[in-house]
């Protein structure tokens, strides 16, 4: 029987609540250790949790916290430099997507690694482990002749409220590598990448906001013999379901193409609808919690890299697509020769 992950986390807010009780709901993990830098939010968190320590100060955190793992769920501009901290200081890391603001960052993390091949660096794109995610994928090998795909992504984060207000919230700071693309884009761009592999080019057409980052847009993504339009956003919302294309018959998928509750196969010429997958878990970090939990328990590195090399695809075409729409964030301007210290 396996010994029960001591988890830490950086970040208390809703998504961490829901990571927590996706975690403890496996009964692989037991919440241990939680970091934040008010004391009063700390102890708050400590109390609802049972868990056993808090701290404020990141250094001691990592230093003296009686954890395994730690789940960083902190501004996107954070992720980098925490991972790091967590590897050096003997610790896996289950990392809130985007993981990392660019290709730069994710190659540093991989020479760390390299370094420190005990490790795990997971990237918390909870959907990818979801089984309809995987339904999908077969589904797509069955079509005949695939010709493309509309894939979507588009909600109101009443966070634009304060930019309509003003102000900068983390979200939407270039400072804290946030935006539309850098957000929920990243969910439709790993349904891409995971369904049909790298493109060969990209082009982005985004709505910028007031603070310099894109609250919506459309990105087109140039395979050799189709295209995937992607559409996504956090300064509106839509409602269109995402398709997939065969020569004769379509996958559509419901309500959009990262909360994938339902997916059914339409044929052309005909009024059949065949529905495929299963329901979708209450709380859609379920899937994700078991297989990292996994993941750690059987040391399987092999899957870990897999994944962390997924992650790096994504991150090549989250970074292409910023660069076509002019999109730039501060951590871009580090040198190409920044290396693992």
């Amino acid at each position: 029987m396996s010994v029960m992950l001591k988890l830490g986390i950086i970040g208390t807010n809703w998504i961490t609540a829901q990571f927590i009780d996706a975690a403890l709901a496996t009964k692989e993990y037991e919440l241990t250790t939680i970091y934040s830098r008010h004391a009063d939010k700390a102890q708050a968190w400590q109390d609802k949790y049972q868990a056993a320590e808090y701290f404020t100060d990141l250094t001691e955190f990592f230093k003296n916290g009686q954890f395994d793992v730690v789940y960083i769920a902190s501004p996107n501009s954070l992720h980098f430099e925490q991972t790091k901290q967590a590897i050096l200081a003997g610790k896996n890391v289950i990392v809130e997507k985007p993981a990392f603001a660019n290709p730069t960052q994710q190659h540093v993390i991989q020479q760390l690694l390299d370094q420190n091949p005990d490790r795990f660096v997971l990237e918390a794109a909870r959907h990818v482990y979801e089984p309809n995610f995987t339904h999908i994928k077969t589904a797509i090998a069955q079509l005949d002749d695939l010709q493309g795909a509309t894939l979507t992504y588009m909600k109101y984060s009443s966070r634009y409220d304060q930019v309509l207000a003003g102000e900068t919230p983390n979200i939407f700071n270039p400072v804290f590598a946030g935006g539309a693309a850098q957000d929920l884009g990243v969910y439709v761009v790993y349904d891409a990448v995971a369904w049909f592999g790298s493109p060969d080019r990209v082009a982005y057409f985004a709505t910028p906001t007031p603070t310099g980052v894109d609250g919506h847009g459309t990105a087109i993504l140039t395979y050799q013999d189709f295209d995937v339009t992607l559409i996504f956003g956090k300064n509106t919302t839509s409602f269109l379901p995402s398709e997939i294309y065969g020569l004769h018959d379509t996958l559509v998928i419901k309500p959009n193409a990262a909360d994938i509750a339902q997916v059914e196969k339409h044929q052309f010429g005909s009024d059949m609808v065949t529905p495929l997958g299963e329901p979708a878990a209450a709380n859609p970090m379920r899937h994700e919690a078991q297989v990292f939990a996994d993941i750690i328990q059987q040391n399987d590195h092999a899957y870990a890299q897999q994944q962390f090399d997924l992650s790096a695809e994504v991150n090549s075409v989250l970074y292409q697509l910023r660069r076509s729409a002019g999109l730039h964030f501060p951590a871009d301007s580090v040198s190409e020769d920044t290396h693992a210290e």
